[in-house]
């Protein structure tokens, strides 16, 4: 059978919450009168996996939790764990960023690498870890993946907010990551999203002779409390950038970005034109 879930990272503070589920399923599985070795094989998972859960190295799957309540007849107990279990799936800077995308008015964003992780497709997004080297693990694929998909239910609510303004730059566009079919449907989602209320999406043009985005990808969030923050991702850093002046770079930048970019039909049409040659 497939893994239980995710390996809890060493130094995140997913792990109270990982020991926590596993003291919880531990305490079924012994009221339960269940050895591990028979729960294991009531669950079709191996000894090791199921040690794994119950000491919080590993956090459980939410079909995993299903069963396990069904099985140890728990009585909705466990699977009323998977809330929390969904809360720490993911990677740390995953949740962080989540927190704040979750408490944005405004959402600005920069990109010259890559399409921006809440636009991208399932596919693009697969093929762009996997790009990653050292390669990952599958299953932390897996992980990073789900991750990125997950965060992009904000883009969709319907409530209008937060806005959106993304610029993406041109070689985005045309970098043809995860091969054309995957490129072409990746070109369809920009345009999907960009026909949303909330969302604006702009293209920065590589022959334009003045460029402010040549410092690399950037964003900045701002929060429903006034509060304004950037974030960084380059390379090995991911880092959040709270600093007053370094946000007022970051902010006025941005403001030429967008300037110098296409206007929203443009850059829509820009797309259009990229796709039929995909």
């Amino acid at each position: 059978m497939d893994e239980v879930g995710w390996e809890v990272d060493s130094d995140d503070d997913s792990s109270a919450v990982a020991e926590l589920i596993g003291r919880q399923i531990k305490f079924w599985r012994e009221a339960a009168g269940l050895r591990v070795v028979q729960f294991g094989e009531l669950m079709g998972y191996g000894e090791n996996l199921i040690h794994k859960v119950e000491r919080g190295a590993r956090i459980p799957r939410p079909e995993f939790l299903d069963r396990a309540d069904e099985v140890l007849k728990a009585g909705g107990h466990l699977k009323g764990l998977k809330p929390d279990a969904e809360k720490v799936r993911y990677p740390k800077k995953v949740r962080d960023l989540a927190k704040l995308e979750a408490q944005a008015l405004e959402l600005c964003t920069y990109n010259n690498s890559v399409i921006h992780g809440l636009l991208q497709t399932e596919e693009y997004a697969q093929a762009e870890v996997r790009n990653r080297q050292p390669p990952f693990p599958e299953e932390e694929v897996e992980r990073r993946v789900a991750g990125r998909m997950s965060r992009q239910g904000i883009v969709d609510d319907a409530s209008g907010l937060p806005v959106f303004s993304f610029v993406q730059c041109e070689s985005t566009l045309r970098r043809g990551n995860g091969g054309r079919l995957v490129m072409r449907r990746q070109l369809e989602r920009l345009l999907e999203v960009g026909q949303l209320r909330n969302v604006t999406i702009q293209v920065l043009p590589m022959d334009r002779e003045e460029n402010a985005g040549l410092g690399g990808s950037f964003r900045l969030l701002k929060l429903k409390n006034g509060t304004t923050f950037g974030h960084l991702a380059v390379q090995l850093l991911s880092r959040v950038i709270s600093d007053p002046r370094e946000l007022q770079i970051l902010d006025m930048r941005y403001g030429m970005i967008r300037a110098q970019a296409l206007t929203p039909q443009e850059s829509r049409d820009f797309i259009e034109e990229v796709r039929g040659k995909t």
